[in-house]
């Protein structure tokens, strides 16, 4: 029985590769519209979707047209190729405003461009792109069923920028260990990170390494700028303990306030 049913299985699809690539090469407009359908229907969406490319330029203004559209971006969406589907999408969207598929090609759209979004060591442009697209999709959209998702999408998003800018200022302090010239530039980029995400899961970790970049400036520094570095120093570690009383950092932060200290001491009495 096995391989009667594998030969009848075969000859099927024989069958139905044979339907398709006359259809195919037909300019039967109709034809490649049905089988289309169908082919979308039994999730064949990468047959189906080089039937809705070739027929949807001959749609447009038609009443199927709008249909034509959708399922041209969903197919693209389907086989992955998310470039072109968050195009589509967005070809929908303005050709057919009022559409009742309006809300699920903003979404799709929207989740087309999360796609895209790359590691977040590389750039990320796209990610940009997606959160744009998210946030306007949440906005307009607030009761959709596709919501929660969509929130989840964005903070996802929002959570892979925030390491990226962490990440870069994190290299800084790394490198600030051997060049002490990149300290500077560090204390800055944790300074602007903590201003522009406060409520980052990466903020606990930022204040500590802008107290551990500011120390280590601080203690190299020339003696005309040495008091004011270590006043820096010394603010930084009451932010990080004001913000966070149980700190995980408390006893590397603690060693750092100690060289401060012991720092700030023997300085004043060299002034003295």
């Amino acid at each position: 029985m096995k391989p009667l049913f594998l030969f009848l299985s075969l000859i099927l699809f024989l069958g139905s590769c044979s339907e398709y690539q006359k259809v195919l090469k037909n300019e039967d407009i109709k034809a490649k519209y049905e089988l289309a359908q169908s082919l979308y229907e039994e999730e064949d969406f990468k047959r189906s979707n080089r039937l809705f490319e070739q027929i949807a330029p001959k749609y447009i203004g038609k009443p199927q047209g709008e249909r034509v559209m959708f399922f041209l971006a969903e197919t693209y969406f389907q086989r992955k190729d998310y470039n072109m589907a968050g195009y589509q999408f967005e070809r929908f969207i303005k050709s057919y405003p009022k559409s009742e598929k309006v809300l699920e090609a903003a979404f799709y759209g929207a989740s087309s461009y999360y796609e895209l979004s790359p590691e977040y060591s590389l750039d990320q442009t796209d990610t940009d792109k997606a959160l744009t697209k998210l946030q306007t999709f949440i906005n307009t959209y607030p009761d959709s069923e596709f919501f929660e998702e969509a929130n989840l999408m964005a903070k996802e998003l929002t959570i892979k920028k925030e390491k990226k800018a962490f990440e870069i200022a994190r290299q800084f302090n790394k490198i600030g260990e051997f060049d002490y010239t990149f300290l500077t530039p560090a204390v800055t980029a944790f300074d602007n990170f903590v201003s522009d995400n406060p409520g980052s899961i990466y903020q606990e970790a930022a204040l500590f390494y802008k107290l551990e970049a500011a120390s280590r400036l601080a203690l190299n520094s020339s003696e005309r700028l040495k008091q004011e570095r270590l006043e820096h120093a010394k603010t930084a570690y009451l932010k990080l303990k004001k913000q966070y009383p149980e700190t995980a950092y408390g006893k590397q932060a603690d060693k750092w306030l100690e060289r401060i200290e012991r720092d700030s001491q023997g300085y004043t009495e060299v002034s003295k």
